[in-house]
């Protein structure tokens, strides 16, 4: 197990340090020139120069690149030219909401999308297999924008079951402050008993979640139907027919444990995929997350606030598929040995 775990934070490493790359490259290519940005049109050539001073402007690119990563070890992720904060502070400020809607989208669709995996593998190439199929491929092939709008059409404003838009009633911020522990509105909320807004997150919650839920939900049950049919044809579960096994229990309890190995990884790549796929839903909801932070950095050519949003997504994907391939070699032990 240390060396699997050796093999896989190695690789961990060689992806960061290849985004890192990245992401001062990207600084470097995209037009416009920083220094103008944060001065501003009006500068004088004396600001200008201060300007350029401040982020090394004038340094060599070897330099650049040395002093950027000496400046990311030590947390220094730059300044945002837009808000003229440190992009570490208005990352802490925006990620966890973008965190707290994209956890509960893969709660619903790991809760949902796991046992239909298992009914469309009970029941395969009968009507159940067919329905889960087909709802799976539409999930995954709708646009999510549409699929935003659609469920705000119908459920905030024709039924009015849930809020349209935001994290909670702003009007609570007045009624019933809340204490901030991790940042996460509904886990704060929750610690400090603030019932109202945690009601209310909840509510608000609703929608985007579902929306954002919609391709991992589809993607997980599509795989675990097709992990759990493979595993339903290997010799252990003929021996487990012979024994007198049904093919309910073959499939919960001797196929699905190590069906879930390729289902795990597959999570890890939908989680990063729905932190950026939650950039539009973030829009269409107005909820207050990395996705109107990138928005607004992007239209004003913010260049350390995008280098830090790719940044810091990439290190989430990273971890992420660090953390499965841990859970993968606990799960099947064979895993540990390729």
């Amino acid at each position: 197990m240390a060396r699997y775990l050796a093999r896989r934070l190695g690789q961990a490493l060689l992806v960061v340090a290849g985004v890192v790359m990245l992401t001062f490259a990207v600084m470097r290519l995209v037009p416009g020139d920083p220094a103008v940005a944060f001065a501003g049109p009006k500068a004088t050539p004396e600001q200008l120069a201060a300007a350029r001073e401040r982020f090394g402007l004038d340094d060599p690119i070897p330099l650049q690149f040395v002093n950027y990563v000496r400046d990311l070890f030590t947390g220094d992720w730059g300044t945002s030219l837009r808000t003229r904060q440190p992009v570490r502070d208005d990352l802490y400020l925006a990620f966890p909401a973008s965190l707290e809607l994209v956890g509960a989208a893969l709660v619903v669709a790991v809760v949902v999308g796991l046992p239909l995996g298992v009914l469309a593998a009970r029941y395969k190439m009968s009507f159940p297999d067919f329905g889960v199929r087909f709802t799976s491929m539409l999930a995954v092939s709708v646009p999510v924008f549409w699929l935003a709008l659609t469920m705000q059409l119908v459920f905030a404003s024709h039924l009015g079951w849930f809020p349209i838009a935001g994290e909670y009633d702003s009007s609570l911020d007045t009624t019933s402050p809340l204490t901030l522990w991790t940042n996460i509105t509904i886990v704060d909320a929750l610690i400090t008993g603030n019932w109202p807004i945690f009601t209310s997150t909840l509510e608000h919650l609703v929608l985007p979640a579902l929306v954002v839920a919609a391709y991992p939900t589809g993607v997980i049950a599509q795989m675990a139907r097709a992990a759990l049919i493979e595993e339903s044809g290997q010799d252990h579960a003929r021996l487990e027919r012979a024994l007198g096994f049904g093919e309910t229990s073959i499939l919960t309890k001797f196929a699905l444990r190590p069906a879930l190995s390729p289902v795990l990884s597959l999570i890890a790549l939908v989680f990063a995929y729905s932190i950026v796929n939650g950039f539009l839903v973030e829009a269409v909801f107005n909820w207050p997350g990395l996705g109107r932070y990138a928005a607004e950095s992007i239209k004003s050519l913010d260049t350390p606030a995008i280098a830090g949003v790719t940044l810091l997504v990439a290190l989430v994907y990273t971890l992420a598929n660090l953390i499965v391939d841990l859970l993968q070699g606990l799960v099947d032990p064979r895993v540990r040995a390729r």
